[in-house]
């Protein structure tokens, strides 16, 4: 039984940091030196009392306004998150009730990052394959600014939050979804870690600031990002991965229209871009308006490129998600 994508929806939350707020808060940072390598002129910050539930629940909402979708026909709900409201119990049933889903549907929360999108649709497929769902709404959700301490410039530059909801079936949608490649190497790790707030490593009061030769200021409550070891990894990884996801689908590079890849940063993806031989015509970057929003990348991704008619005469789209865990996946969308 196939499965399809019916409709994408985004929510972005109402503060804006801009690149001259930046700017102002670090007068070394030059506002065009930060556009033109992350590609990001402005990112949005939840409110102190904004959570992933919060954002994952305006998502949806929109999601069923925007495409008339009867939430009624909802059978299973799959959250994607690295920043749960709690430890437990699991964020997925607490959205259930606030979004007045039915009471007999399946839903759980799984913990990825960069990746989390195309992993989710990889168990919407199964699930809809199965026969164990007809509607599985898969929502992406993440307040990364909540882990970044003030001091720390360079992670401020590149992450946003945001909530993207995503509605696969059973029945017709503008695109199916092909065969997926998946991959794993924890020994990165490390690399990009929130290290305290877990059972390993509970939260300490102690102040134990760190800086950084390049001035940013971290300790092991705050996000934590090895940058020139992540860049190594896609470097190594995602051409890779963009072959291995041709070959699976029997697709040639001449025969994919376009490739939407995680939208981490401008610089790192024009450099993936360029080592594996993609046209620019053919590469889609949309993250200008709302920076590095980890999971929900690829589905904002995803939106603009329908919303600006990028999907007009196409047929096969590649997408793939990289970073944290390391973790890595990629599939073939077939649009229609």
């Amino acid at each position: 039984m196939k499965a399809n994508i019916k409709a994408i929806s985004y929510y972005l939350p109402k503060k804006i940091l801009s690149n001259e707020l930046i700017n102002q808060e670090f007068p070394e940072w030059d506002i065009e030196k930060i556009s033109s390598k992350t590609g990001i002129s402005s990112r949005h910050i939840s409110a102190v009392d904004e959570f992933s539930s919060d954002m994952a629940v305006k998502a949806a909402e929109k999601l069923f306004v925007e495409y008339d979708i009867n939430k009624s026909e909802i059978d299973f709900l799959l959250f994607c998150t690295q920043s749960p409201d709690y430890f437990l119990p699991t964020t997925a049933c607490i959205l259930q009730e606030r979004l007045g889903l039915n009471t007999g549907i399946g839903a759980l929360d799984f913990n990825l990052g960069c990746s989390g999108f195309v992993y989710g649709l990889s168990l919407a497929k199964g699930l809809i394959a199965g026969g164990m769902a007809k509607n599985v709404l898969l929502i992406t959700s993440e307040t990364y600014t909540k882990f970044i301490h003030p001091e720390d410039k360079s992670n401020k530059t590149i992450f946003g939050d945001a909530s993207a909801a995503t509605l696969i079936s059973n029945e017709d949608g503008f695109c199916s979804i092909g065969d997926f490649i998946f991959g794993t190497d924890g020994k990165g790790a490390e690399n990009l870690i929130v290290k305290q707030g877990g059972m390993r490593f509970p939260v300490s009061n102690e102040n134990d600031d760190v800086t950084d030769e390049f001035g940013n200021v971290r300790n092991d409550k705050n996000l934590f990002m090895n940058g020139t070891e992540i860049f190594n990894f896609t470097g190594e990884f995602v051409p890779k991965l963009t072959h291995a996801i041709l070959e699976k689908n029997n697709l040639t590079m001449e025969q994919v229209d376009l490739f939407v890849f995680h939208q981490a940063n401008k610089y790192m993806l024009n450099h993936l871009r360029k080592k594996i031989g993609i046209p620019e015509s053919k590469f889609f970057i949309a993250m200008q308006h709302c920076g590095n929003t980890v999971s929900s990348t690829i589905p904002i991704a995803l939106y603009e490129a329908q919303k600006q008619s990028m999907f007009i005469d196409k047929k096969n789209l590649i997408i793939a998600g990289f970073g944290v865990g390391y973790s890595w996946a990629a599939c073939n969308l077939i649009l229609k």
